[in-house]
C-alpha cells in the first residue's frame, strides 16, 4: 500500500529509486518496490514511461481512457504533460489505430508514446504561447 501511496502522490512519472525514496525507511526493500511495481504493471494499475536515457519511470495508471502524454526535457531530464487538446488528439488516433490491429486479428495490443526535446531557453520562449501550471503538478503545460 505505502508503494502506491507514494505513486498517488507524485503528479509526474518517477524511477524506482525516487518512490523507494518516497517511502518511509521502514516501509520496505528496494527490490520489493522493484516487484511490486512490475505486479503493479501487469495488472494494469501503473504505466511505464521512459526518459531519453532509457530509464524507466512509472506512474499510476488510474484513468488510462485519459492517461497524460509526456514531454521529457533532454537537457533537464524534467517531465511536462503535453497539453490537453494535443493529448485528446493523440488519444483518438491511437484509439484509431489500436482498433484497426484489433480489427487485423492482432491482441494484447497497447502503445508507448513519449516525446523527448530539448527544453526551450527562457529567453527564445514563443510569448505567444500561455504557459499553464497543472493544477495537481507545478510543471508548465504549454497549451494553444
Amino acid at each position: 500500500m505505502a508503494i502506491l501511496e507514494a505513486l498517488l502522490k507524485r503528479t509526474a512519472p518517477a524511477s524506482i529509486e525516487q518512490i523507494h525514496n518516497d517511502l518511509a525507511d521502514s516501509a520496505c526493500d528496494l527490490v520489493t518496490v522493484y516487484r511490486c511495481l512490475a505486479a503493479f504493471q501487469e495488472v494494469g494499475l501503473v504505466r511505464l514511461c521512459y526518459f531519453h536515457n532509457g530509464t524507466s519511470l512509472y506512474q499510476i495508471a488510474l484513468d488510462d481512457d485519459n492517461a497524460p502524454y509526456h514531454i521529457v526535457s533532454k537537457n533537464t531530464n524534467e517531465v511536462s504533460e503535453l497539453d490537453p487538446e494535443s493529448s485528446a488528439e493523440l488519444r483518438a488516433v491511437v484509439r484509431r489505430i489500436e482498433d484497426t490491429l484489433r480489427a487485423r486479428g492482432y491482441t494484447d495490443v497497447s502503445h508507448l508514446v513519449e516525446f523527448f526535446a530539448q527544453k526551450p531557453k527562457a529567453s527564445s520562449r514563443d510569448d505567444s504561447l500561455p504557459v499553464q501550471t497543472a493544477q495537481r503538478s507545478q510543471v508548465p503545460v504549454v497549451s494553444e
